[in-house]
């Protein structure tokens, strides 16, 4: 049997940002909506990050198309819900970490049953803008830490990717709607997504191409912001 070492799991990490934050991040908990090829980076960095609760949200189970892009999919995961398997990863890396699992399809009709959770920080990963838009609104009514992922489809350059005010995105089409909504509602207050500089390949396709790289960066420089988020506050 192997004995695990707390201590040694985080300390290199300890190192970085002292162990008072390390306690408080152990102490957060962050819910993340859509575990596919961004939001199951997210989870695992956070997950390496030492953050107490995840809320894993998604309905969707692994397919075989996913295997270029998703961390949790590989030929033993197919057909296994997303949230399952990523909640067995996130338990191999963090015992310790407790993860809650909503295995829903969230739309306009169940979206408030997220907030009955205790949230830190709402990561938006989802693929349906309507959702996108409704989750957004509520977080910023309730003060909660927020960041939304934008399109990484159709990317080939994860140097593009950057975390900014959606009102300072360019070339992202998902962006761009969820920029006019914005503006629509006349909201003032900043709201930070995950977006690409990068102009989309036309590949003819309404379904959109993807590569190992870019979604896989984008989950780590949110990750990375989330931790910075809670530190720096």
């Amino acid at each position: 049997m192997i004995i695990l070492n707390k201590q040694l799991r985080f300390e290199r990490f300890q190192k970085v940002i002292g162990s008072s934050n390390l306690e408080l991040l152990s102490k957060k908990s962050v819910l993340i909506l859509g575990c596919g090829g961004v939001g199951g980076y997210v989870a695992d960095a956070l997950a390496r990050s030492g953050i107490g609760q995840i809320i894993l949200v998604d309905y969707d189970v692994v397919e075989e198309s996913n295997i270029n892009r998703q961390i949790i999919a590989l030929s033993s995961t197919i057909g296994k819900y997303k949230v399952d398997v990523l909640e067995e990863r996130i338990k191999d890396i963090n015992q310790d970490c407790k993860v809650i699992k909503v295995k829903s399809f969230i739309d306009n009709d169940n979206y408030l049953e997220l907030f009955q959770y205790k949230i830190d920080f709402f990561i938006d990963c989802c693929d349906t803008m309507l959702v996108k838009k409704l989750v957004m609104k509520e977080s910023l009514k309730r003060n909660i830490l927020f960041i939304s992922s934008m399109g990484t489809g159709n990317k080939m350059d994860p140097s593009k990717l950057e975390i900014i005010d959606i009102r300072k995105t360019v070339n992202d089409p998902l962006a761009r709607v969820l920029r006019k909504f914005v503006k629509d509602e006349k909201i003032n207050k900043k709201i930070m997504v995950l977006s690409s500089r990068e102009l989309p390949v036309k590949t003819g396709d309404r379904t959109p191409g993807s590569t190992a790289f870019v979604p896989a960066s984008a989950g780590l420089l949110i990750a990375s912001y989330v931790v910075r988020s809670f530190i720096n506050k």
